[in-house]
């Protein structure tokens, strides 16, 4: 019967860095606590690193020094293997899109259901909650893209839904000035029509924000895709929620722009 470590060194020669614990048993006519003993002896080893219960991932010599490969190649078979769909978005999205100031060891990640981080190595996931109802209508096809990868291709947030998810979660997005900046880096290469189909699904104090950048940055056609939902405003938000003075501490109108409803109650400002 072959060992464990043969049977992952097999893989990897066959270009396979990846395998469920019920792929290994078998593969290897192993019970279930015989496959554990074995499974925990090459993690202690670095041979093996276990992101999830059940699922393993392969370690090169070059993995070792990170902990694990880059998330972004096993991501895909890591939703696989836990039954739910997702998209890669927000800080790594607007990076592959072309956002050259965005770099972080940080994977973000959307998905219909509440599931813990994940740390290992030097590499984290860190899943972000939509609604279900949410997802499924934002997780079309034609809205999204593919990172090549290991493990053949995983699914990223298209432009459009980059933009949306960045200043709808824009405390995980390095603040309004973090979302600034992927703004002004991509907001001229959304698609004025799917960017508003998309925002339909998004908070419309969130839209207004990004309206209100993509106009800020002179990406006029896609800001002028998002002015209906102003429009449809009934209250002035602020643009930065988290940030001071809020809309009741502005004594007068420089603070406010009423096409978009909006207190500007911070100073947009990013790399030039």
């Amino acid at each position: 019967m072959a060992s464990l470590e043969k049977h992952i060194d097999d893989l990897l020669y066959r270009g396979r860095s990846y395998f469920s614990s019920n792929e290994g048993r078998k593969a290897l006519g192993l019970g279930s606590e015989a496959f554990s003993a074995a499974a925990t002896r090459l993690i202690k080893k670095r041979r093996l690193a276990s992101p999830r219960r059940g699922f393993y991932l392969i370690l090169r010599p070059e993995d070792r020094g990170t902990g694990a490969p880059d998330p972004v190649g096993w991501i895909a078979p890591l939703m696989e293997y836990l039954g739910l769909n997702y998209r890669i978005s927000l800080l790594r999205a607007a990076a592959f899109h072309g956002s050259s100031h965005q770099a972080t060891m940080v994977l973000q990640v959307i998905v219909p259901q509440q599931l813990r981080s994940i740390e290992i190595g030097r590499h984290r996931i860190q899943f972000i909650y939509q609604t279900p109802a949410a997802f499924s209508r934002t997780n079309r096809s034609d809205w999204l893209a593919q990172i090549k990868s290991e493990a053949g291709f995983a699914t990223v947030a298209g432009v459009e839904l980059t933009l949306l998810d960045s200043i709808r979660y824009f405390r995980k997005t390095a603040g309004i000035n973090g979302v600034a900046q992927i703004v002004k880096d991509l907001g001229g290469r959304a698609d004025p029509r799917k960017l508003a189909r998309a925002a339909v699904e998004y908070e419309n104090s969130a839209v207004r924000r990004l309206g209100y950048l993509l106009d800020h940055f002179g990406h006029e056609r896609q800001a002028k895709a998002l002015r209906p939902f102003a429009r449809k405003a009934k209250s002035l938000k602020p643009l930065n929620p988290s940030a001071k003075p809020l809309i009741e501490e502005l004594a007068d109108e420089d603070g406010k722009n009423s096409k978009w409803m909006l207190a500007i109650n911070e100073p947009v400002e990013i790399d030039s």
